[in-house]
């Protein structure tokens, strides 16, 4: 769509406002509301906000940055009054003399999808994506009390979610998303919600309007939807399952795992444990591993699904790879266009995948196992070359340090697993 068509829906609509959305750094979304007249202004010249005030960005002597709209993100927000109704795009970010800022990991994404169909490839990728649901108190605060104490797959009146998903996937569907399927999860008051592959940069905002729609429509319930990896010490944790497709000429190469498939997967396993700081961003992301089915162990299966990568059975456009190890509070940019690369990578080099795991995976030896921590991880990370080789500079180091700032007031509290879980509780 171009800004005429914009302009057009904007007075079907009758919208009002408009949201300008972006990442920081550590994949929480920031946004900045313009009113809708305001739109071929900001499409122009870019709307300035002050980026040393978002953590990773700028520093204060050099703190502006301009957001420029992506029209073919345009959304109407259905959990908003239809009366003046709101609109939301993504945005790419530059500095005011429009040259790209490094630290837009969404500019990233766009950039190394674009490569990748140079060079003969694209893809399709399905976040699937878990979360719990909580009860509130009378001012709205999380009581970290379960909606329900459904099990996996439980029906009403076990899941009392039902209800609330329905209305989710009403709300994705107005806003271009195609939901496939939902159901309750293993832990008291954890769902999932599943919708359509795509390309990789509409996944990656895809999964960040869910995250979105899911917390708004669970406020509207009374509820609140938290996306952390281990809300509960003793329960499923949530993870991000991503599915990836590769396709070379309109073919699926995962529907009869070609040599280049299989080189692919060996690829993204040969740097799973460099990645896994971009995967598993905080502290309690490591209680997450080896339990409920989460991986520990870097390793590929068909039916296994305590393995980090899995070839599941599926027939033509669904077949795929599943990395099983990631978890809701990564930065979706960054994390696709780490596993993307690492991919293309694998084919480039002309690795072999190693035999599947059978038996039991949690006994592989350390240098086959994810990083048992984010301290652990932030060191893989650091002494990467193909991470700076993916991730610009400015954003690795700024990830670094907004990572190791967590380990430091975690050791700092003598350990307080509810010191962070206080500290991330409202904002993923």
């Amino acid at each position: 769509m171009d800004l005429e068509d914009i302009t057009q829906l904007l007075a079907e609509y009758e919208i009002k406002f408009i949201r300008l959305a972006f990442c920081d750094i550590s994949g929480r979304q920031k946004n900045i509301a313009i009113m809708a007249d305001e739109l071929e202004h900001a499409v122009t010249h870019g709307v300035s906000f002050d980026a040393s005030a978002i953590r990773g960005f700028l520093n204060i002597n050099e703190s502006d940055l301009l957001l420029f709209p992506d029209l073919s993100t345009f959304s109407v927000l259905p959990w908003r009054p239809a009366d003046r109704a709101v609109a939301r795009f993504y945005c790419f970010i530059t500095y005011p003399d429009r040259r790209p800022f490094e630290g837009d990991g969404r500019r990233l994404l766009a950039d190394i999808e674009k490569k990748s169909g140079g060079d003969g490839y694209s893809f399709l990728v399905g976040p699937e994506c878990e979360f719990y649901l909580f009860e509130t108190d009378d001012k709205g605060n999380p009581a970290l009390v379960p909606f329900d104490e459904a099990g996996y797959f439980d029906m009403a009146p076990l899941d009392r979610g039902e209800n609330v998903r329905r209305e989710i996937c009403f709300a994705l569907e107005d806003m271009g998303l195609k939901p496939e399927r939902s159901h309750h999860e293993h832990g008291p008051g954890q769902n999932e919600i599943d919708f359509r592959c795509s390309s990789p940069l509409k996944a990656a905002d895809d999964l960040m309007t869910f995250k979105t729609a899911v917390k708004a429509i669970a406020q509207q319930h009374g509820l609140f939807a938290s996306f952390l990896p281990k809300p509960l010490k003793n329960e499923s944790g949530s993870g991000l399952h991503i599915k990836l497709s590769l396709y070379e000429d309109n073919e699926n190469l995962f529907e009869k795992q070609d040599s280049k498939a299989m080189s692919f997967m060996a690829g993204v396993l040969r740097r799973m444990r460099e990645m896994t700081a971009f995967a598993n961003p905080l502290v309690s992301s490591y209680e997450r591993f080896g339990q409920f089915e989460a991986p520990s162990a870097v390793s590929w299966s068909h039916q296994n699904r305590s393995t980090l990568v899995r070839i599941p059975y599926a027939e033509g456009h669904d077949c795929r790879m599943e990395v099983r190890s990631p978890d809701p509070a990564a930065n979706p940019y960054l994390l696709i266009s780490l596993l993307i690369s690492a991919g293309m990578s694998g084919i480039a080099d002309g690795l072999a995948a190693e035999p599947e795991a059978t038996g039991d995976v949690h006994s592989f030896p350390p240098s086959k196992r994810l990083p048992a921590s984010l301290a652990e991880a932030l060191a893989e990370a650091g002494r990467s070359g193909f991470v700076r080789q993916v991730i610009p500079e400015r954003i690795v180091n700024g990830y670094v340090e907004d990572r190791a700032a967590e380990i430091a007031e975690y050791d700092a509290s003598g350990a307080d697993h509810d010191c962070l879980f206080r500290r991330y509780l409202r904002i993923i």
